[in-house]
């Protein structure tokens, strides 16, 4: 089997273009990786996703619970998994993910109350990765970025725009929220967290690229990446 590593974190953390820079760092060792990200926009399998987050369930993401909202990115995964990149990782590719089942900790479970967030954990473990059949990953960086300055990014992306943002987008106080549950789910699930700021601007991009390298490294040597023929 080759090795899944997930690149995550809240909106506006850099996971996009970390993810990017990576997989460009490891093609110039000459290893052999596989980008994808997730929800996978492009394709059917998202559907559900992108009606839920345009707000056609409602414009506030709490009224969709937990185990629905979770569930129509699980289905996601795993078509883009049967379809995309099942044989790669079978072969040994190193698989980079943008986001992973990881997201629904993240972005799902901050709409149950605290006591329950051990149980919505082991929900995603026994749904995604023992029924669906997803692969586990051997490791998930989390970049972790304060809000108000991700805040600024974000606002930066839409260049002002404030309608081109989905409904956790829009939501500061649910992405505040978000937070909490994301490193709880950290501390739960042993995640490398990076900090990707420094408390009021964000770090230097290639500082970050680093850091995710070297923990990269430190879960799957050079020599355990299948080589590009």
């Amino acid at each position: 089997m080759g090795k899944l590593i997930v690149i995550d974190g809240l909106d506006g953390s850099g996971k996009s273009t970390q993810s990017e820079r990576i997989a460009e760092t490891l093609r110039k060792m000459g290893r052999k990786v596989k980008l994808i990200s997730f929800p996978d926009y492009e394709e059917p399998s998202s559907a559900l996703v992108r009606m839920y987050l345009a707000g056609e369930f409602s414009d506030d993401p709490n009224d969709v619970n937990a185990y629905a909202a979770g569930s129509f990115y699980a289905v996601d995964r795993y078509a883009s998994f049967k379809k995309f990149w099942e044989k790669d990782y079978e072969e040994g590719t190193l698989i980079l993910a943008t986001r992973y089942a990881t997201s629904n900790a993240i972005h799902q479970m901050v709409k149950l109350p605290r006591e329950n967030w051990p149980e919505y954990l082991s929900w995603i473990e026994d749904f995604e990765y023992k029924k669906l059949g997803l692969p586990v990953p051997d490791e998930v960086i989390f970049l972790d970025m304060e809000r108000t300055v991700a805040d600024r990014l974000l606002l930066a992306r839409y260049h002002g725009d404030e309608t081109k943002k989905d409904i956790h987008e829009k939501n500061a106080a649910y992405l505040a929220q978000c937070q909490k549950t994301a490193r709880f789910a950290a501390a739960a699930w042993n995640w490398k967290v990076i900090l990707c700021d420094d408390g009021e601007n964000p770090r230097p991009v290639e500082d970050v690229t680093g850091d995710i390298m070297d923990a990269i490294l430190a879960v799957a040597g050079q020599e355990a990446f299948t080589k590009e023929k």
